[in-house]
């Protein structure tokens, strides 16, 4: 494990100093900045030549920046002989736009793999995918991690008798169906329609959660609409 170094950009720099610090490694030397327009520049400040390097940089908001600052360090990184490029996404932005659900639509994740893949990554490690497929839209090994043990571990530590675990839509009851299986709590589903973008309506609850402890399992939280209505409407 000595050939290996850890970087990180600008989106989550405690999430690499703590993954640095359980490794025990230190974490990777660079300069990063950007230009009076926006644009991203970034120096790596150590030798990398034949080194396994792992980019620690979640495309989380402001989506597009964060990307394109991972795009640019990858490009850096390879053309610095680096040996393997692996990008650590916990978040993978556009991951919401993986099928084409209407005429004239783009979809995005695919391009974002096609980015990552272009630029120069070997690897890609990612946490929860919003959708299993997305996998298959890289030309590189994919590392698909889940969170569900560790929370699984703490919410079996919370001792909660009359447990019911909601999915708050259809497209999560799998997710939801694994966490009711192993907390062996009753399983709901919320049954919602899309009205707009960031807007969604609560038609029905399918399955009882009268006098139960809720937990409400979803993988992506944007402007907490959709978490907002289902906890009222679970009260």
């Amino acid at each position: 494990m000595s050939n290996f170094k850890v970087f990180s950009g600008s989106a989550n720099l405690p999430l690499a100093e703590e993954i640095c610090e359980h490794l025990g490694a230190p974490l990777g030397k660079t300069k990063l900045k950007r230009f009076s327009d926006g644009e991203v520049c970034f120096q790596i400040l150590e030798n990398v030549r034949g080194h396994d390097v792992f980019l620690i940089q979640p495309t989380s908001p402001p989506v597009a920046e964060t990307l394109v600052e991972l795009l640019v360090m990858i490009d850096a990184f390879k053309r610095a002989s680096a040996r393997r490029i692996t990008a650590v996404l916990p978040y993978y932005g556009y991951a919401r736009q993986d099928r084409k659900d209407k005429p004239r639509v783009p979809i995005s994740s695919k391009l974002v793999g096609d980015l990552l893949s272009a630029a120069g990554a070997n690897r890609l490690l990612t946490v929860d995918l919003h959708a299993d497929q997305i996998q298959g839209f890289f030309n590189v090994p994919v590392d698909h991690l889940y969170a569900t043990p560790v929370i699984i571990d703490y919410l079996k530590g919370l001792d909660l008798e009359r447990l019911a675990v909601v999915s708050p839509d259809s497209g999560g009851v799998e997710r939801a169906r694994f966490y009711a299986k192993f907390l062996k709590a009753n399983l709901a589903i919320i049954d919602k329609r899309r009205v707009a973008d960031n807007e969604a309506v609560i038609m029905n609850i399918v399955g009882d959660v009268d006098g139960r402890d809720v937990i409400i399992v979803d993988d992506l939280i944007d402007t907490g609409g959709t978490i907002v209505n289902a906890t009222e409407e679970m009260r």
